[in-house]
């Protein structure tokens, strides 16, 4: 009985501390990503969708690195694992899978700022319709 309730708790310690001490990505809402462009020349703005999507539209100085690029490991384009990043796609989805990838790779100012569908900032590009 007292191993299986020693295997219990260890079970659930470990559950429970699965993510302890690990930095994981933020949210910001459009307004606050704004803001922390003003405030931060250096920010990178990362595009994860597709070199076509970003073509048609994108944040005025966004980086593209589309989504699967990421999946396969290339990170040449972020070399700074320190630098200030905020990540957007379309709709929000592809960034969060972005932030998550870019996170387990030791990256440490992760923001994950949803989709330029709804963006009120600067864009270069057409608008799609």
């Amino acid at each position: 009985m007292k191993r299986f309730l020693y295997a219990t708790l260890m079970i659930l310690f470990v559950t429970i501390c699965a993510g302890c001490g690990e930095n994981d990505y933020k949210h910001l809402t459009h307004d606050e990503a704004q803001k922390m462009i003003e405030e931060n020349p250096d920010v990178i703005l990362l595009d994860v969708r597709t070199r076509e999507e970003f073509e048609k539209r994108h944040i005025v100085n966004a980086l593209n690195i589309p989504l699967n690029d990421l999946r396969e490991g290339n990170f040449s384009a972020l070399p700074d694992k320190d630098a200030l990043i905020m990540i957007y796609c379309w709709t929000g989805r592809r960034a969060q899978d972005a932030a998550e990838i870019l996170i387990e790779n030791d990256y440490t100012n992760v923001y994950e700022i949803g989709g330029i569908v709804d963006w009120e900032g600067s864009v270069s590009g057409n608008r799609l319709k």
